[in-house]
């Protein structure tokens, strides 16, 4: 495999596959070398991750059509096929946070992509036969978590390819833009469903009880040509960093670490409600909007989440990422109040536009929380090891910015894959408020109260006058 010869040989620099010389806090090495790698690793891995959010969250487009077209689920057999992809996806970020320092991020990136073809030709296929069982819909929505885990693994692999004075804003974009898969999804499936795309080769269409036709397989098959495409591009035109190895048990040391655990219970607040909302949002107009199409409305929530989370990022940078996630956290439970102010209750019809309205400033705030909090991790684990390394000789001190940026990818990792169980939580957060009590209410009382110990926390450890880690 080749590496980057040095440039002051003369010639151009060569570039394969595994790059062995990686020095992106080098001023010269990232202005003549480094960015042209790091951003075109980047901008592959931004549609591979984008097509795995379209993948992981399809059955929250789905499944409020399957009994249109011959299906008799429950009401709670549907919720759960939306909250299961939530589930298995976040149980594999845990072991994807940790494959792309073991098998290298083109490698790993290329393979992760393939496998989102198995639930979207498996749903296409499912869905035309009224005989399979809901037994086959679970396994699938199960697989569909495979695109939930690829964002641990994508996170942690672009990670290592930027400084840190850009980390926040590159995560943003990787994070944000792959996010913007879920809004597409949601806005694109209720349109492809309706027209016959792939003609015979795609299968008959669906008579639904008003005359209309449905191409319900549309809404998997659509994006196999797309998950093809980026996974070739991403094995001849991605990069492995051989300093960015690293075994299982070099990364393991994290589960020591306290501030892994602080920030997984921040990121489970932002990230969690990001993904938890845009899984439960159209399933929650549907129940308590009466004649409202959820389809219609259900894409702009994550569209405006996946759009903040660059300008998250971004104001971290300039402004520190502890202010800005503190900050964020009170115009949070703004929301959530504003939220409760607007849906049915107490025999009142609601104000459909008005709860659509603070819905959309709670996802612009999730988007801005997953974008600074992320642009936390990388500052806490670079200043505990700059601190551990103070009077050290220059080699030592050298090694401990390495040791940082592996921990600190390691976390990014784990702590999405925390954040990932709210697609699971949220959902049948509101599926049990609503048996209980008829209503969502308690369960966003929950969401409130949870968002205040965030608040806590932040200002504790990081935002506060003499914090233990300000960053």
């Amino acid at each position: 495999m080749s590496a980057i010869k040095n440039p002051a040989l003369g010639g151009k620099p060569k570039v394969g596959p595994v790059i062995d010389d990686w020095r992106p806090e080098d001023p010269h090495f990232w202005g003549s070398i480094g960015k042209s790698i790091a951003s075109r690793n980047l901008w592959i891995s931004i549609p591979a991750l984008f097509l795995a959010f379209a993948v992981w969250m399809v059955w929250s487009a789905v499944i409020v059509r399957l009994n249109s077209i011959g299906f008799t689920f429950s009401n709670d057999q549907l919720f759960w096929l939306a909250a299961l992809p939530g589930l298995s996806g976040a149980t594999l970020r845990i072991f994807y946070s940790f494959m792309v320092p073991i098998f290298g991020g083109r490698r790993w990136t290329a393979l992760s992509t393939a496998s989102l073809l198995i639930p979207a030709l498996w749903m296409g296929f499912a869905v035309q036969d009224l005989a399979t069982p809901y037994s086959v819909f679970v396994i699938i929505a199960l697989l569909c978590g495979f695109g939930g885990g690829n964002f641990a693994s994508s996170m942690s692999n672009i990670s290592f390819f930027y400084p840190k004075a850009q980390q926040g804003t590159a995560l943003g974009l990787n994070a944000g833009l792959g996010n913007l898969g879920v809004s597409v999804m949601q806005f694109g499936v209720p349109l492809v469903i309706g027209m016959g795309l792939f003609g015979a080769v795609g299968g008959q269409a669906q008579e639904l009880a008003d005359g209309n036709q449905l191409w319900l397989q549309n809404a998997g098959f659509i994006w196999v040509p797309f998950i093809a495409a980026v996974t070739v591009a991403a094995w001849f035109g991605m990069n492995d960093l051989s300093s960015a190895k690293a075994s299982f048990a070099e990364q393991a040391v994290i589960f020591k670490r306290k501030h892994n655990w602080l920030m997984c219970w921040l990121y489970l607040a932002t990230f969690g409600s990001f993904i938890g909302f845009a899984a439960g949002f159209p399933m929650l107009i549907k129940t308590q909007f009466a004649g409202v199409d959820p389809l219609k409305f259900a894409f702009l929530g994550p569209l405006v989440g996946a759009l903040a989370r660059p300008l998250g990022g971004w104001l971290a940078d300039k402004m520190g990422g502890a202010r800005v996630t503190l900050w964020n956290f009170v115009l949070m439970i703004a929301a959530v109040f504003g939220v409760l102010a607007f849906i049915p209750q107490a025999g009142a019809e609601g104000n459909f536009y008005g709860f659509l309205a603070m819905f959309m400033l709670l996802f612009i705030t999730t988007g801005i929380g997953n974008g600074s909090t992320f642009r936390m991790i990388p500052v806490i684990f670079r200043t505990l090891h700059e601190r551990d390394s103070i009077g050290k000789t220059a080699a030592v001190k050298e090694q401990a910015i390495k040791n940082a940026g592996k921990e600190a990818a390691a976390v990014l990792g784990f702590s999405s894959a925390m954040g990932a169980y709210g697609a699971f939580f949220i959902p049948k957060s509101f599926g049990t408020s609503m048996a209980l009590t008829g209503g969502p209410q308690m369960a966003l009382y929950v969401f409130a109260g949870y968002y205040v110990s965030c608040i806590l926390v932040t200002w504790w450890w990081y935002s506060r006058k003499g914090a233990e880690t300000p960053c």
